[in-house]
């Protein structure tokens, strides 16, 4: 068993275009880090990738299959680099005769009507938070109490390049607040008014994708400080940087108003207060968080990007038969649903 990370310039990833004409470079990318590791193929029960931008999904486990592959390339499904995941798994897995499966993919979406409304009649609420590690960390905190996750209340904070903040209650995330939504993060703005959104939009300034990036990907710390590494953010607080400081506070202070901002959704009790993420090693942050929402609830901290260890366990619950796997099916006018599919032939004891 082995875990890579497998690090890809930005200028390489660009000149593909639309994300999906990345994926012959990154299954062969893949392909080359397993033969390295000398991996037999043959041996394999099972790929699972990380799950996309689809409409209407579940949280849990989905077999990757043609209709789930024709919408990533539909104008259905968002461009997004997590689409990726199905369908590298399936260009590795269908040779081998073996299925493929997404788990907990980020728009994931288990909210009760209630959490959907919104003042704009023409638009719904839907989660679109850090799936696939938050309820990996709440697995996590509830076994280390010998408990089921589905025990719990808990208010859970993936620190990260974006920032989501996501109310589990009993197994299911009934709220959250979105990467765009609430703090500005190293790589995102956050929520900001929506007039001077509109402003932006409409002064001939910035074109769509132009505005997109300035939300997505160039907010936030790197708007400020022209950095996305909290490393070096908190190297010029040491260095005497006041507005490095002003920044680096002013995030810390958003996230614990972010979570107080959700913990009134919960029915009863929290439990406690996750951090998990990469923002989540750095002391200084967690320090201001804690300092503000302890009062809330207990503050347990799960550094880290856990998301390789989430799908394999994930996979794990469907190939041991603890879960089954869902198939996503569309109907003739494009809405999308799920039911039960199970592959009982690759499960192992």
């Amino acid at each position: 068993m082995f875990c890579s990370n497998i690090e890809h310039s930005t200028e390489e990833i660009q000149s593909y275009g639309a994300t999906t004409n990345q994926l012959s470079y990154r299954k062969t990318a893949v392909l080359q880090e397993i033969n390295r590791h000398q991996i037999k193929m043959s041996e394999l029960s099972a790929v699972v990738g990380r799950g996309g931008m689809f409409p209407q999904l579940s949280a849990g486990g989905y077999i990757v299959d043609e209709i789930m592959i024709s919408m990533i390339y539909s104008d259905l499904v968002r461009d997004h680099a997590s689409n990726l995941g199905a369908l590298i798994a399936a260009a590795i897995a269908e040779p081998l005769r073996i299925p493929a499966f997404i788990y907990d993919a980020v728009s994931a979406d288990e909210f009760g009507e209630l959490a959907r409304v919104t003042g704009m009649p023409e638009f719904n609420r839907r989660n679109f938070c850090h799936v696939l590690n938050t309820k990996a960390m709440g697995r996590k905190y509830a076994a280390e109490r010998i408990g089921a996750y589905e025990d719990y209340n808990l208010l859970i904070a993936h620190l990260g390049g974006g920032i989501s903040i996501s109310a589990h209650q009993k197994g299911r995330i009934i709220d959250s607040v979105s990467d765009d939504g609430g703090p500005f993060s190293p790589e995102r703005s956050g929520s900001l008014p929506l007039d001077f959104i509109v402003d932006l939009c409409y002064s001939g300034k910035y074109t769509k994708a132009e505005v997109r990036r300035k939300i997505r990907g160039d907010g936030g710390l790197k708007a400020h400080l022209g950095t996305a590494d909290c490393r070096q953010v908190e190297a010029m607080i040491a260095n005497g940087n006041k507005q490095a400081k002003l920044v680096y506070e002013a995030m810390g202070y958003q996230i614990a108003k972010g979570i107080g901002n959700i913990c009134t959704v919960f029915e009863g009790p929290i439990d406690a207060i996750i951090l998990t993420g990469g923002v989540a090693h750095s002391k200084m942050i967690t320090d201001m968080i804690v300092n503000r929402v302890s009062f809330i609830a207990p503050v347990v901290i799960y550094p880290g990007e856990n998301e390789m260890e989430s799908l394999t366990l994930g996979a794990l619950r469907i190939l041991r038969g603890e879960e089954e796997a869902l198939k996503y099916t569309t109907d003739s006018h494009g809405q999308s649903f799920s039911h039960a599919f199970c592959y009982p032939e690759y499960r192992s004891g």
